[in-house]
C-alpha cells in the first residue's frame, strides 16, 4: 500500500476552506491507492489431417474444397497450404482442379495426401460421386438467392432496403423467397428476366457491368455467380418451392483450431440438405468475427490471427449460423506443474484451468482472507461485513471457514433483498409504469419466491401463465408492463432466454436463425392475453387490472395478411382452434431442461454477478453468433443447474466455492492483459445501490427514499419506504436519488442489462469529492464521527475500526503509525475535521469503491 503522511494544515471553519481541504486531500491524503491492476507440453502424437474426411459430390457442377491441417493429438493446428502431394486411387471418379475436388463419373475414390517434407505424415479423404452424368438444375432458393445475398444485392444498403433501390425491392438477405421470385421474374412486365436471351436480363446485365448500375460491379461475366444466374434464366427461371430441398444444418470446418499470431486459416462451410446432399457453400457465406483483436476474417473466409486469446468466427448462410473457434496462445512460458498443482475445488476449476493451459495463461494465487470476505459479502448479499464479522473471520483458524461463510451468506435476509433487487431489474419493476399498490404486490410476490428459494423454472412459469388481479397476483404485472403480443414475446425472450428477437419483426434476423415467420408465431402465443382495467389514474389509483385469457383471437403476420400458427421459437405449433391457454404450451417449452437457451441464460447472469464478466458478453445477448468465452464451462454450469432442478442457490454455491472465484485480483506478468478467461478476479466498481448502502453503513446515516423521479409526481406514502430502508430494498427504479442516478442504476425501461452503467464519469468524481452524499453523512449528528468524538478510544483504535468498517482489513503498520501521528496533531475543532477526513479518504479510495 502507498501512503503519504498528511501535512498539517491550519483548517478554517468556512465551507470554502472545507471544500479546498477536500481537494487537497485528494492530492495529498492519498490513502490506500490500491493498484488493480512456454508451458512444457507433454509429447503427443503429431501429424496431418484432412477436413472433411468424406466429400460427397452430386451432379456435374458440384465442387468441393478441402483443408489439410497440422495436428497435435486431437488438437488442430495451422493449415498446410503448400508442400503437399496428392494421390487419387481412381482418377476416373474425381480429380482436383484449382484446389477443388470435381466429379468425373459416379463411384468412390480415396485421395491420399502426404507432406513432401515428411512422407510418413499422411491423411486420407474419401470421395463419393453421384449424378455425375446429370445436369442438375440451379434452384432459386438454394442457388440464386445465395448468389444475390453474397453479392449484396438484397442487403440493407441496396435492394434489401425497406424502400428498395431504383424501384426494385428484395427481402432483406433473401428471407422471403416467394416474394423475391415474383419481384424478379413477374414484376415490371418481366423485364428483369429475359428467357430468350439471358444476357439481356437486367438481373445479369446490371451487376456484371453490361448496363450502368449504381451498385457498381458485383461479379464478372466469367464468374460462377454469372454462370448460375444465366443458366437458371436459360432453364426457364423457375421456383418450385414445394420440391426444393430445404437446408437441415450448417457446418463450419475446422470447428476449433489453435493458431499462432500472424498465421492464416481458410474456413470451409457446408450445407446439409433434406435430400441427403451436401454443398460446399463457402463461396456464398457471410463471415463475421466476434473479436477482431484476436482474429479477423475476410469475405472469402480467410482468418488472420492478430492477437492472443480466443476468438470466434460466425458463418451465416441462408439465415443459419455456424461457429468456428480460434485459439491463439499467449507468448508465456508457464511450467506445466503450475496447472497440475493449482488447487481445484470443483468442475469450475477443472474447466477454467484447462482453458488457461490451452492459452498459456498463469492463474493468479488465492486472495487473502480479508479480500475474500469483503468480496463474497458484496457479491452475494450486496452488503459489507461488519467490523465484528471481519474480526471473527480473520481470527478463525479453521480450514473450512470460507465454505462456512458461503453457506451463512446464502441463508441471510440480505441475500433475499439483494437477489430480489437483481431479478427486479430483469422484470422491470418501475413506479413510472405501475401504480404503487400493484408495484408493491409485484415486489412482494417476487421477494417471497426468493425467500422460498423457488426454482427458477417454476418462478418463470408462474409469470408466463399468470392470471387474475394485479393487486392480488403480483406476477400478472409482467403483462401490465408489456401490453401488446409482440412486446410480450420480445420481453419474455429477452428476460428468460437472453434472446433479442426484435429484428425479426420486420425481416429475418440478420445475425441469427430467427425468421420473420418465427417471430409472429411466437408473438401469436400471447395474442389471446386480455385485461380489464388499466391500473387506475394518478397516485391514488389502486392499480387494479385483471388479466385473463380469451379462447379466440390471433395476431396477423403483416407480410402475408394471415396469422402464423402459434408456436414457441423452436417448439411445436398449436392448432388455431385450440381453446386452451397457449402460454401453458409456451411455458413448458421455454422452461424445459432441454431448452438450449433457458438454463444458459440464467447461468450466465449468475456467473457474471460473481465474476464481473459473463461467459457470454453482453450477459443478456445469448444468440448463437455471440459465443461464450468458455463454452465447455457454460454448458457444464447449465447442466449443473438443471441437475439441481433449477436451484439458483446451488449454482451460486458452486461458483463461490471455486478457486476461480477466490483468486486474487492482482495480475501476474503473464495474465495482466486478459479480461475474459478468469485467470484472476476482475475488479469492478460496486453497483450504485450497493455503494450507497456501503457509505450509509460506514457513516451510520441512512437515506430517505420518499419521492419518485418523474415530473408531476406526488410524494409516496411515508410507510412505503420507512426510515432505515436500504437502496437494495427499494421496490423500483423510479425513486428519486441523485447518487443512484449519477452512479448508473438500472432505469428498468427496457429489458436489457445495458440499462445499468458502471462507466466512470467526472460527475461521479466530483460528487464523491464535494457532493452531499458522503459529506453530509459525515457531518450529521447521527454519524459515526459524532460517536467517535464521544467514545473513549485511542487514535490507534479509531484507525483500526475505520479500516475494518470500510476496507474489511487491519491497517498496515505504516498506515497505523502515520495516521495516528496525524490524528494526534488534530486538537479542538480540528479533531472532528480530521476524523471526517480519515473516513472520507477511505470511502473515496479505489479499495473501497471497487470490489476486488
Amino acid at each position: 500500500m502507498i501512503i503519504r503522511l498528511v501535512q498539517h494544515h491550519q483548517y478554517q471553519s468556512t465551507q470554502r476552506a472545507r471544500t479546498t481541504r477536500r481537494l487537497l486531500c485528494m492530492g495529498v491524503f492519498v490513502l490506500l491507492a490500491v493498484a488493480f491492476t512456454t508451458k512444457n507440453i507433454v509429447a503427443e502424437e503429431t501429424g496431418i489431417t484432412v477436413l472433411p474426411e468424406t466429400v460427397t459430390l452430386h451432379g456435374q457442377e458440384a465442387r468441393h474444397s478441402f483443408l489439410v491441417q497440422k495436428r497435435t493429438g486431437v488438437d488442430l493446428n495451422e493449415q498446410i497450404q503448400s508442400g503437399l502431394d496428392f494421390k487419387i486411387s481412381d482418377e476416373q471418379i474425381a480429380k482436383i482442379v484449382d484446389g477443388m475436388i470435381v466429379p468425373v463419373s459416379n463411384g468412390e475414390a480415396v485421395i491420399q495426401i502426404s507432406s513432401s517434407d515428411d512422407e510418413s505424415q499422411t491423411a486420407e479423404m474419401k470421395v463419393v460421386v453421384t449424378g455425375a452424368d446429370q445436369q442438375e438444375p440451379w434452384m432459386f432458393e438454394r442457388h440464386v438467392q445465395s448468389v444475390l445475398t453474397k453479392a449484396g444485392c438484397n442487403g440493407g444498403a441496396c435492394h434489401g432496403a425497406l424502400a428498395g433501390k431504383g424501384g426494385f425491392r428484395l427481402s432483406l438477405r433473401g428471407y422471403d423467397s416467394a416474394t423475391d421470385f415474383h419481384t424478379i421474374v413477374k414484376q415490371a412486365r418481366g423485364r428483369r428476366v429475359e428467357l430468350s436471351d439471358p444476357g439481356r436480363s437486367l438481373i445479369l446485365a446490371k451487376p456484371s457491368g453490361g448496363i450502368p448500375h449504381k451498385g457498381g460491379l458485383r461479379f464478372n461475366t466469367d464468374s460462377r455467380e454469372y454462370q448460375i444466374l444465366s443458366e437458371w434464366v436459360a432453364a426457364g427461371a423457375t421456383y418450385k418451392r414445394d420440391t426444393e430441398a430445404t437446408m437441415d444444418r450448417l457446418e463450419i470446418l475446422p470447428e476449433r483450431v489453435t493458431l499462432k499470431a500472424d498465421t492464416t486459416q481458410q474456413l470451409l462451410v457446408r450445407a446439409y440438405y433434406s435430400d441427403g446432399t451436401i454443398d460446399d457453400v463457402t463461396q456464398w457465406t457471410k463471415f463475421i468475427s466476434a473479436n477482431d483483436a484476436v482474429a479477423q476474417v475476410d469475405e472469402d473466409g480467410v482468418v488472420t490471427v492478430v492477437g492472443a486469446g480466443e476468438g470466434a468466427i460466425t458463418a451465416l448462410f441462408r439465415s443459419q449460423p455456424a461457429i468456428a473457434r480460434v485459439t491463439s496462445p499467449y507468448e508465456n512460458e508457464v511450467p506445466e506443474e503450475i496447472y497440475a498443482e493449482s488447487p481445484r475445488q470443483n468442475f469450475v476449476d477443472e474447466l477454467v484451468l484447462k482453458q488457461l493451459q490451452r492459452l498459456n495463461l498463469p492463474p493468479s494465487p488465492r486472495a487473502n482472507d480479508e479480500v475474500f470476505l469483503r468480496r463474497v459479502y458484496v457479491d452475494t448479499i450486496g452488503t459489507l461485513p461488519t467490523q465484528e464479522e471481519v474480526v471473527v473471520f480473520l481470527n478463525d483458524p479453521a480450514p473450512d471457514k470460507r465454505v462456512r461463510a458461503v453457506d451463512s451468506l446464502l441463508s441471510r435476509p440480505e441475500f433475499i433483498d439483494y437477489w430480489t433487487y437483481k431479478w427486479a431489474d430483469i422484470l422491470l419493476l418501475n413506479g413510472t409504469k405501475l401504480r404503487p399498490k400493484a408495484l408493491k404486490t409485484y415486489y412482494t410476490w417476487l421477494r417471497d419466491h426468493v425467500e422460498q428459494n423457488t426454482p427458477w423454472d417454476e418462478l418463470v412459469r408462474e409469470i408466463l401463465v399468470a392470471q387474475g388481479s394485479s393487486v392480488e397476483n403480483g406476477a400478472t404485472n409482467f403483462y401490465a408492463l408489456h401490453q401488446e403480443p409482440e412486446l410480450m414475446a420480445e420481453n419474455a425472450s429477452q428476460a428468460f432466454l437472453g434472446l433479442s428477437i426484435g429484428c425479426a419483426k420486420c425481416h429475418n434476423h440478420p445475425l441469427e436463425k430467427w425468421t420473420n415467420d418465427q417471430y409472429y408465431a411466437m408473438a401469436n402465443m400471447f395474442a389471446r392475453v386480455r385485461a380489464k382495467g388499466w391500473g387506475g389514474e394518478g397516485r391514488n389509483g389502486d392499480g387494479l387490472r385483471t388479466l385473463y385469457v380469451s379462447t379466440k383471437g390471433d395476431l396477423i403476420q403483416p407480410l402475408t395478411g394471415e396469422p402464423q400458427p402459434p408456436s414457441p421459437l423452436d417448439g411445436e405449433a398449436l392448432e388455431f382452434d385450440d381453446p386452451s391457454d397457449r402460454r401453458i404450451h409456451l411455458a413448458k417449452w421455454l422452461t424445459a431442461p432441454e431448452n438450449p437457451y433457458f438454463a444458459r441464460s440464467i447461468t450466465n447472469r449468475v456467473w457474471a454477478n460473481f465474476m464481473g464478466v459473463g461467459l457470454v458478453e453482453q450477459i443478456d445477448d445469448m444468440r448463437v453468433t455471440n459465443p461464450a468465452s468458455n463454452e465447455e464451462l457454460l454448458s457444464k454450469l447449465s447442466d449443473h443447474l438443471v441437475a439441481n432442478e433449477f436451484n439458483v442457490k446451488e449454482l451460486i454455491r458452486v461458483v463461490l466455492q471455486s478457486e476461480a472465484y477466490q483468486r486474487s485480483s492482482e495480475p501476474l506478468p503473464g495474465n495482466e492483459e486478459e479480461t475474459r478467461f478468469y485467470s484472476r478476479y476482475y475488479p469492478r466498481r460496486m453497483m450504485a445501490e450497493v455503494l450507497l448502502d456501503a457509505i450509509s453503513q460506514v457513516t451510520n446515516v441512512t437515506d430517505q427514499f420518499n419521492e419518485i423521479e418523474f415530473p408531476g409526481a406526488d410524494m409516496m406514502d411515508t410507510d412505503f419506504y420507512p426510515d432505515g430502508t436500504r437502496a437494495i430494498q427499494l421496490y423500483d427504479s423510479a425513486v428519486k436519488s441523485y447518487f443512484l442516478k449519477t452512479f448508473g442504476r438500472n432505469q428498468r425501461l427496457i429489458t436489457c442489462e445495458c440499462e445499468r452503467s458502471d462507466e466512470p464519469t467526472m460527475v461521479q468524481v466530483l460528487h464523491l469529492s464535494n457532493g452531499d452524499t458522503i459529506n453530509k453523512k459525515l457531518q450529521s449528528d447521527k454519524s459515526i464521527i459524532q460517536l467517535l468524538l464521544q467514545a473513549e478510544m485511542s487514535n490507534e483504535e479509531i484507525i483500526e475500526q475505520a479500516f475494518l468498517k470500510t476496507l474489511c482489513r487491519y491497517p498496515t503498520e505504516e498506515e497505523q503509525q502515520k495516521l495516528a501521528s496525524y490524528l494526534a496533531e488534530a486538537t479542538g475543532d480540528q479533531r472532528r475535521l480530521a476524523l471526517e477526513d480519515l473516513h472520507w479518504s477511505l470511502m473515496t479510495s479505489r479499495e473501497f469503491l471497487f470490489n476486488h
